[in-house]
């Protein structure tokens, strides 16, 4: 059995203003950002999320199988906690390249943060810490004081990233 990693940010205590030159050299370097609302909310959209999230899922340790499609749309997308304005796109060209997902969670008074990956050629320029950080400010602008995450163990490189961000272990 697993034991993953459960990490959480405190949004009020997160200074942005650390990681904002993540956001001017992607900018910099051509990298654009948009959301699901912004590029549209659609079947075509839905799937090319799904596209993205699954390529980019590939890496994690022990994955599995990823969801079918008709099985992510219904998990994913088809439920309360799924907002279009949360799911953080990075495009190079009018092409994803990569994605920060997070989804509202009222009943638990937390935002969670569902996946944040790169496509492997773009890796390496600090992407996946400007996708989270626009993350983290669309948790905050929902009203959420707390965004948790988790990772398998062997995931160092997203542990480092969150914890980087000022993730801490949280228990659980």
């Amino acid at each position: 059995m697993v034991d993953w990693v459960r990490l959480e940010l405190d949004v009020d205590g997160f200074d942005d203003a650390d990681f904002e030159p993540y956001l001017v050299r992607a900018r910099d370097s051509g990298v654009g950002f948009t959301t699901m609302a912004e590029a549209g909310d659609t079947a075509a959209g839905h799937r090319a999320l799904y596209d993205l999230n699954r390529t980019c899922s590939a890496d994690i340790p022990d994955r599995g199988e990823f969801y079918t499609y008709d099985d992510y749309v219904t998990q994913r997308i088809k439920v309360p906690s799924y907002d279009p304005a949360g799911i953080i796109l990075a495009t190079r060209e009018g092409a994803w390249i990569g994605m920060s997902s997070t989804s509202l969670h009222p009943a638990e008074g937390q935002a969670f943060s569902e996946m944040t990956g790169v496509l492997a050629p773009y890796r390496g320029q600090g992407l996946s810490l400007a996708l989270k950080l626009l993350a983290i400010r669309f948790v905050r602008a929902a009203g959420y004081r707390r965004l948790a995450t988790f990772h398998h163990p062997r995931n160092a490189s997203a542990i480092a990233m969150n914890r980087r961000l000022g993730f801490v272990d949280r228990p659980g």
